[in-house]
């Protein structure tokens, strides 16, 4: 099947290059249905944009750049953070409905933001509701062919090593190829390769897989963000091995509820930025807690009998566990959220490899530096999958049927592949969680090689163990601790030796 561009992928970040690019001929593919089973639907703080009084773009690129440790590419940055309101207003006119106080968007605050301009919607239900809207405006848009169930195997190649096709399983398990001269993509994350994670099951990296499998450069593998407050499981669940947690949106932070240990004492306390820190501090804070006997997040004074029509989707994670926040402080432990890293693309979205484009948090453009800013990670799907959409919708593009080579069908892929074994991903919330140390992260590298040299049979595909072992050599060459790499044995040689007033005017 021929097509102008393929997408791979259906979250923010794929629909949004998909409508872009309309109307050249558009096919987007979903692993399961479109704009449900990804962790945009899932993403509960909202789209940061700055659009209050006495709040400006400057002020979005500083403390976006801040949070990052300054770090971030800072030309990305402020193209991100400009284009913010207008994507806003853009959404709005596909149907979006925020939630509104006094006719104007209601904006919430959150961790190391300076002012409120988190835009949301149903409290917590945000990623709901712009899927819902951008699913719908992809459905009544001609040219943009949506295949659901279709599991991207593998990339291919021709002889000029440009990418031009995709390799599939679609709904019944069968094979097929989707050939283009353009495919984008925009798979998402890697957070089931961890013990505790936010991530839905589909977040095990494949997209970074397909892309080493090519040759395409990645980058910042070591920037792995943990959020701070995932509800923490009953006894009798954590046995089960749940593949995800449910996420207690920072807004709830910004709305006042306290992060305490378990004898009640706040945790944050005598901490810059208190409960409303940047996401690495807060995350290493509430982790030495548990530790120590526990953390729980109490929102009983703050929100109490507000909670259910505040935020409802929190609220509903909580009930069903036995857990009634406005009477309850909730156990809370770190997860595994979102990759800093990924494939390296330019300000563009281009890859290290001809025809292969990446958008969304697949991608690593230096928007996020060694920390993501709350709230900037729809943005980023929204923005840079819009510019890419538009430049592909510009562009002159080579015929598909002179550059596909005769022997693509033949071609055998390595995806997909079973869940991450919990073996696997115990290993690596060990060796690459919250705190790291040289040791154990050659003792991962270890159990790594000895897995890729003699695979037992059944066992995890090789395709998974390159990529963990490409995450934990990035981690063993990032000396010193800077943002969400924090090593036990290097805590404060990276980040005494930054200047943050220089690296803001350099």
């Amino acid at each position: 099947m021929h097509a102008d561009v393929i997408v791979i992928g259906s979250g923010i970040a794929g629909l949004s290059v998909a409508l872009a690019a309309a109307p050249r001929r558009v096919l987007l593919l979903s692993a399961g249905r479109l704009a449900v089973d990804g962790a945009s639907h899932w993403a509960q703080g909202g789209i940061a944009a700055a659009l209050g009084t006495g709040d400006s773009v400057e002020f979005h690129v500083r403390d976006t750049f801040d949070a990052g440790v300054w770090v971030g590419n800072r030309a990305v940055i402020r193209e991100v953070c400009a284009a913010a309101p207008e994507a806003i207003e853009w959404l709005v006119n596909l149907g979006c409905r925020f939630d509104r106080q006094h006719g104007q968007l209601h904006l919430a605050r959150e961790a190391a933001h300076s002012h409120a301009r988190i835009v949301h919607a149903e409290g917590d239900g945000t990623g709901l509701e712009v899927m819902r809207a951008m699913s719908r405006a992809v459905r009544q848009t001609p040219g943009i062919e949506v295949h659901e169930g279709v599991t991207a195997q593998a990339l291919l190649q021709d002889e000029q090593g440009h990418v031009v096709a995709v390799r599939c399983l679609d709904a019944m398990g069968r094979s097929c190829v989707f050939r283009a001269p353009v495919c984008v993509l925009a798979t998402g994350g890697i957070g089931q390769l961890f013990t505790y994670t936010t991530n839905p099951a589909s977040a095990q990296g494949q997209g970074l897989s397909m892309a080493l499998h090519v040759g395409a450069e990645l980058a910042d593998l070591e920037f792995v963000q943990f959020h701070p407050t995932a509800l923490h499981p009953p006894a009798e669940l954590a046995a089960t091995k749940l593949a995800s947690l449910p996420l207690l949106s920072e807004a709830l932070r910004g709305a006042g509820a306290v992060l305490v240990d378990a004898t009640g004492a706040p945790i944050m306390a005598g901490i810059a930025g208190g409960d409303l820190a940047a996401r690495d501090v807060v995350a290493r804070a509430v982790y030495a807690a548990q530790m120590h006997g526990g953390a729980l997040l109490d929102a009983r004074e703050a929100i109490g009998r507000d909670f259910p029509h505040r935020f409802p989707t929190a609220f509903a994670s909580c009930m069903s566990q036995g857990i009634d926040p406005r009477v309850q402080a909730i156990p809370v432990v770190p997860a595994a959220h979102y990759h800093m890293g990924g494939v390296r693309t330019d300000a563009a979205g281009w890859t290290t490899v001809s025809g292969l484009a990446a958008v969304g948090e697949v991608a690593c453009t230096g928007l996020h530096g060694a920390n993501r800013l709350a709230s900037n990670s729809l943005l980023e799907g929204l923005v840079m999958g819009r510019a890419l959409g538009d430049q592909l919708r510009g562009m002159t593009l080579p015929s598909t049927s002179s550059i596909v080579p005769d022997s693509v069908d033949t071609f055998v892929g390595e995806w997909p592949q079973p869940p991450c074994s919990m073996e696997l991903r115990s290993m690596m919330w060990r060796c690459m969680g919250l705190r790291r140390n040289a040791e154990d992260l050659r003792i991962g590298l270890r159990r790594l090689h000895d897995l890729m040299v003699e695979p037992p049979a059944g066992g995890p595909a090789l395709p998974r163990i390159r990529l963990m072992s490409r995450m934990l050599r990035a981690a063993l060459a990032r000396s010193g601790s800077i943002g969400a790499h924090w090593r036990d044995d290097e805590p404060d040689a990276a980040v005494a030796a930054l200047n943050p007033d220089a690296v803001r005017a350099a």
